[in-house]
């Protein structure tokens, strides 16, 4: 260095400047953009404030894709809000923005290709761009202070405070959110989320041209259970010029909602103190919120578990698909002395195009409907600054759900036929097939001892009184007729073995085949876990869980009645040598997508959340189609919408399908079952244990093996041989990926069902890397359990269900 010139000083300083672009990115200090500026990829303007970021970035992170953008500053990791040129990526290319002839902003690549621009048909003659605090990015002339262009009216998948979505008859648009294809891709998604405005206004989340669900209706206190409590939201309804959404959170001072790639509608707010996200609340289209769920004059229930009835006057069309909806049960409609039922607590139903009609100052809603025979119901509203409104229903009445929240849901009259009224004055009382929370000990012996009808007369309107569906004739089987179907419990019929007992093979006397549950004296399970089952499965309504048809209770014997399955469970087949081959490779996919489909149900049923915490191969029962159903329900346990884990000091499952955090600290959430679920697909890959895996290169378990296979790029290897080449390679690299990924060691990295489902449907996946899962390689459990309960660990069968206690 001493022996440098002056010239070859300037060089080197010269050249040290010119590679700083390639390294960092520069902010420019204003936050306007005006004519003759430009920004390049290695540039970006700031918010005055410094709240929000208007650059470039590149997604995924090593690729050349590069998008113009506005994220949070400071924020890590980057937390896009907005992308201009989402589905036209500049590729392979330096980029950069400036301004047109005309004034627009313009984003273009070193060759001077256009890839996006902003669409003011104004001609602008001394243009500025201003990114705001708000995060809107605005075009306008430097003499007006009117804005020709936002970003605000291109939304892509966030909704920002003060950014509205709906129609606006100025602009003509009809903004929503188009969520993301993938966690990494920004591209247009698949879902979309809109304010409707043909009918009263209400939240739609589409899947391309589907309708997934659907949100509350527009007015009053119940608008805002689709967001949340303590949101507040402004509604512009005048449907000549505007009909849009927007919402401030002054207590927030970043906040964000978001149509998420899985099809969830989640709002975030930012915690200073943590540094992070955090997520206030979501609504998706799980059980009840899924759309059109139990058909025309079907009501839905979300307690607990998802049921499907019938709004009274009505009866299902078929019991076997609920979808079908309701019909009358007396069609002589629009005839002297019908009228209407009141339906208390309840979400409005659809109120799209022409199945609506809303009068305001009407008085006499019911009289306005009874004359005319095409309604079919009508409700009153109290609109603020206008008065009462009566809305009538007209075609059908669909995607209606009870809410048992105090102080939610709304009442609406439904028109039935005379003989209907008449046979509810003679009763006093109606009941609807609709759930009801089952939540403590004495409602569950209130359900097993029967439901008590509460009689009540009602003044003016009838009124329809909400009773549990459960019966105690409906689900509690005589133990003679077990003993009959079994042959008194006959040896030659006993099928199988589990930590409940002993489970027998029987036919009722109509024919049905079923699979009887004893309960066993030395079973570590018993009342509690008897409770879980009849709590949890009766009402699940899902392909791919198992059925329950009853229980009975005599003199000590405690007994479940499922549907029988023929082929019995997975481990039968996919640990057994010979049966194992018939298991083909399309087999094994469509087990796996039903499980994940069936966990999926569980984590996101209506507003509780149900984990299994028993989830393994010995616990997937198969129909005679090959088809997965989830069993055994003993163990699972409830969480509320709001809660993502708790502690237990009582720790049940089966060694090799439980988590770290499970194990080792008694600490369980959905993320648990994640993991088990991963396991179960490593073995179905396989066709091998994760218990018990042997290996003559190395001490590994199953899970260690795969990844290590993972990382030498060498994953197919784990396929199970006796498939030879009879495989999909890229749909088997993808199942290896979602099992490693669900096995990860922290349950913050394992990915939640949803996205497990996404991820197994999706074909062009990206796979994403794993890093080393949980129990990689250990063969025993030891932190905070003693030697003697290890060695019986060690010894125990893969079906057997164990009990590990902390602190011994």
């Amino acid at each position: 260095m001493e022996n440098m010139t002056p010239t070859s000083n300037l060089l080197s300083s010269l050249f040290f400047f010119t590679l700083i672009p390639l390294f960092s990115r520069n902010s420019i200090a204003d936050y306007t953009l005006k004519q003759g500026q430009s920004i390049n990829d290695t540039q970006s303007i700031v918010s005055a404030a410094e709240i929000f970021e208007l650059g470039f970035f590149s997604q995924p992170q090593a690729t050349n894709l590069k998008y113009l953008a506005i994220w949070y500053k400071g924020v890590t990791p980057k937390t896009v809000v907005w992308v201009a040129n989402r589905d036209t990526p500049v590729l392979s290319s330096s980029a950069t923005l400036n301004f047109k002839r005309d004034g627009n902003l313009v984003l273009m690549n070193q060759t001077g290709a256009a890839f996006w621009s902003s669409n003011s048909t104004k001609s602008i003659q001394n243009p500025i761009a201003q990114l705001l605090d708000t995060g809107n990015l605005v075009l306008r002339d430097s003499k007006s202070e009117d804005y020709v262009w936002q970003s605000f009216d291109y939304p892509t998948d966030t909704l920002l405070p003060g950014m509205k979505i709906g129609w606006d008859s100025k602009t003509g648009l009809n903004r929503k959110l188009t969520s993301w294809t993938s966690s990494i891709d920004v591209s247009s998604g698949e879902f979309s989320f809109s304010l409707n405005t043909n009918g009263l206004p209400q939240f739609f989340v589409h899947k391309g041209n589907k309708t997934m669900f659907r949100g509350w209706p527009w007015f009053d206190h119940d608008f805002g259970q689709s967001y949340g409590n303590g949101f507040n939201y402004d509604l512009v309804f005048d449907a000549s010029t505007e009909i849009s959404f927007s919402y401030n959170d002054s207590a927030h001072s970043r906040t964000r909602i978001v149509m998420d790639s899985s099809g969830s509608i989640l709002r975030h707010e930012w915690n200073d103190v943590g540094e992070k996200w955090r997520k206030a609340y979501s609504f998706d289209g799980a059980g009840c919120n899924d759309y059109d769920l139990c058909g025309n004059f079907g009501l839905c229930n979300p307690a607990v578990t998802t049921s499907c009835g019938c709004l009274y006057g009505f009866e299902q069309i078929s019991t076997k698909n609920l979808s079908n909806g309701c019909v009358r049960r007396d069609p002589k409609i629009c005839e002297a002395g019908d009228g209407f039922m009141k339906i208390s607590k309840v979400k409005w139903p659809d109120s799209t195009g022409d199945s609506v009609n809303m009068k305001l100052g009407v008085k006499d809603c019911e009289a306005e409907c009874l004359k005319d025979c095409g309604c079919l119901a009508y409700g009153t509203v109290q609109i603020p600054k206008i008065g009462l409104a009566c809305v009538n229903w007209f075609h059908k009445l669909v995607d209606i759900r009870y809410v048992p929240d105090v102080g939610s849901g709304d009442d609406i009259y439904v028109r039935v036929a005379a003989s209907e009224l008449e046979a509810a004055d003679e009763k006093r009382s109606v009941a609807v097939v609709v759930a009801v929370p089952i939540v403590s000990v004495m409602v569950f012996l209130g359900l097993i001892g029967g439901w008590i009808f509460i009689r009540r007369r009602a003044r003016g309107n009838h009124e329809v009184l909400i009773v549990p569906p459960i019966q105690e004739h409906e689900l509690e089987i005589p133990i003679g007729v077990l003993e009959a179907a079994t042959e008194n419990f006959s040896v030659f019929n006993k099928i199988g073995e589990g930590g409940f007992g002993s489970v027998y093979k029987g036919k009722l006397p109509n024919g049905q085949e079923i699979a009887v549950k004893k309960l066993a004296e030395t079973s570590g399970q018993g009342l509690q876990e008897f409770k879980n089952e009849v709590l949890f499965i009766s009402q699940l309504q899902h392909r791919n869980l198992v059925k329950l048809l009853g229980f009975c209770i005599h003199n000590e014997q405690i007994l479940l009645i499922y549907e029988y399955l023929p082929n019995k469970s997975l481990d039968c087949f996919i640990f057994d040598d010979q049966r194992r081959s018939s298991l083909t490779w399309p087999r094994r996919i469509d087990i796996i997508i039903g499980i994940a489909r069936g966990l999926l149900y569980l984590h996101r049923d209506s507003r509780l959340r149900i984990i299994h915490r028993d989830l393994k191969a010995a616990n997937i029962l198969l129909d005679n189609e090959m088809k997965p159903k989830i069993s055994d329900f003993g163990m699972a346990r409830m969480f509320r919408e709001d809660q993502t884990e708790t502690k237990t000091r009582r720790v049940v499952g089966t060694y090799g399908y439980m988590s770290p955090e499970y194990v080792i600290d008694g600490y369980f959430s959905v993320k648990s079952d994640v993991f088990s679920f991963g396991v179960m697909v490593l073995e179905i890959v396989n066709g091998k244990k994760n218990k018990g895996f042997f290996h003559p290169e190395h001490q590994l378990n199953l899970l260690g093996h795969a990844w290590n296979l993972w990382k030498e790029g060498r994953s197919l290897e784990l396929i199970d041989v006796i498939l030879e080449d009879q495989f999909d390679e890229h749909e088997a690299l993808r199942c290896i990926n979602i099992g490693l990924l669900c096995v990860q060691r922290r349950p913050e990295d394992r990915p939640i069902m949803s996205a497990v489902v996404s991820m197994l449907e999706n074909e062009n996946m990206r796979l994403m890397v794993p890093e080393r899962p949980g129990f990689y390689e250990e063969r025993f459990i030891e932190t905070g359990i003693d030697s003697s309960l290890n060695d019986q660990l060690s010894s125990s069968s893969n079906n057997v269900t164990v009990t590990l206690l902390d602190g011994r």
